[in-house]
């Protein structure tokens, strides 16, 4: 991916990773588009950054994706570069004996089932550009997850394993398949992460991500040095000391 003179929608840009991508990639030279279900978060967003588009979307709503991806691709028909990057994460108790799987399934919806949709709803265009690229924001979590947040944890394993087939799928067309793989980073993803000591600082994420990203335009996947104890856990054989270390017993 080159990193200047193309047009990028990220989806969830209205706070956190999502809108510190948008500002780094408007400040590199690009034409930003966010999109969210929070239109307040978005406004703010875009009058911080004159020049930056929103475009409200419920990712969890498989008819407004398509309507949505009819609507963005005649409105800005050079777009070429999706970020998926919207999603939620809630802590479960699987013990709990409610039956109740509404975050569960909420997240199933968001993390997975959105980025499958909107890429696939944007895909015929993406692939009539001269270049394009899809990144998918995956997490640290899905190489080694935590306990308290399964549901979170299998969906960004599960965006993984996407990732690698729809590189493979796609290997002989003009769209690249990027995978962006962060540690935990201060947002509000889930209550205490912004004031978390353990937290990496949102800004010094976005720096030494886009760092990457112009050393080498081409990767699979953009880890930054705090999330390959997590990426590298299984491949370096301290899968099970990793995993306790995030999921201790006490």
């Amino acid at each position: 991916m080159i990193v200047t003179g193309n047009t990028i929608l990220i989806t969830g840009g209205g706070s956190g990773i999502g809108r510190g991508l948008a500002e780094a990639f408007q400040a590199a030279g690009n034409t930003v588009i966010i999109a969210g279900r929070r239109r307040q978060a978005l406004e703010e967003t875009v009058a911080a950054n004159p020049g930056m588009a929103f475009e409200v979307l419920d990712v969890e709503s498989a008819e407004a994706i398509k309507t949505f991806a009819t609507a963005i691709t005649a409105r800005y028909p050079a777009l070429n570069v999706l970020v998926n990057n919207a999603g939620v994460m809630r802590a479960e108790n699987l013990l709990d004996e409610s039956g109740d799987l509404g975050d569960a399934e909420a997240m199933i919806t968001t993390n997975l089932l959105g980025p499958i949709r909107l890429t696939t709803a944007l895909l015929p265009h993406l692939r009539r550009q001269t270049r394009s690229t899809v990144i998918d924001v995956s997490s640290g979590l899905a190489f080694v997850p935590l306990a308290a947040t399964p549901t979170y944890s299998a969906t960004k394993a599960a965006l993984h394993s996407y990732n690698q087939s729809l590189r493979f799928q796609l290997r002989e067309t003009p769209v690249e398949v990027i995978e962006l793989a962060p540690p935990a980073v201060a947002t509000d993803l889930m209550p205490g992460h912004a004031a978390n000591p353990n937290s990496m600082p949102l800004d010094a994420y976005i720096a030494e991500s886009m760092a990457l990203l112009s050393a080498n335009p081409t990767p699979s996947e953009i880890c930054v040095e705090r999330v390959k104890m997590l990426r590298n856990a299984e491949s370096s054989g301290r899968y099970d000391a990793v995993f306790g270390m995030i999921n201790p017993l006490h």
